[in-house]
């Protein structure tokens, strides 16, 4: 009886601190786990036939890489705020690009929806998600505010709190953006995005 009694304890103690950390990692808007350290320079081309590599914004203050999708209803949920962050920081010297790596999204899809949703900034297509494979990136929305000439990662997650912009609490990645303008350190590198997987191929 005591021997049954003891294998069910050993059974039922491990399954409680699994239930109990996957919990806290949904409900905490940070995460325990290091940033992705930099990235390689890359270049891609976007919806207008340009080419677009990040050392070609090496004199910004900061580079902001949105990892976007035309059809992911969280995405389209902050086309207007994407919209907003580069209006807000255009004439600050923070360059901003957009990528889509889905691979059902072609390039003239993703062309359409930038300018029916007034997109400003480059849209860049990332064939077969190679660029998202080195950012790691899982969803869309996902952000990647990047430190120029080194490509260090200075903060990575959420736009901000909420899909339903009228219930919008934290704006996560504005603040990083103005403590970067305000040369501070970022004082929250890393936040949780949530959205649309990201269709590989």
């Amino acid at each position: 009886m005591l021997k049954r009694i003891g294998i069910i304890v050993l059974i039922i103690i491990p399954l409680s601190i699994i239930a109990v950390l996957a919990f806290s990692d949904k409900s905490d808007k940070n995460l325990s786990s290091p940033l992705k350290m930099k990235i390689e320079n890359f270049t891609l081309t976007d919806i207008y036939n340009k080419k677009h590599s990040l050392s070609d914004y090496n004199d910004s203050k900061a580079i902001l890489i949105l990892f976007i999708a035309t059809q992911c209803p969280v995405s389209n949920a902050y086309n207007s705020r994407m919209v907003e962050l580069y209006n807000k920081y255009k004439d600050k010297n923070i360059a901003i690009l957009g990528i889509n790596s889905n691979k059902q999204e072609s390039m003239s899809e993703c062309k359409q929806h930038a300018e029916q949703n007034g997109f400003k900034f480059p849209v860049l297509k990332d064939d077969k998600n190679v660029i998202a494979d080195m950012f790691e990136a899982s969803v869309t929305p996902e952000a990647y505010l990047l430190e120029p000439e080194t490509y260090k990662i200075l903060y990575h997650g959420r736009i901000d709190d909420s899909r339903n912009e009228d219930d919008v609490e934290e704006k996560d990645l504005e603040k990083a953006i103005n403590e970067i303008n305000s040369g501070k350190k970022v004082s929250n590198s890393k936040t949780k995005a949530f959205g649309c997987t990201i269709k590989r191929v």
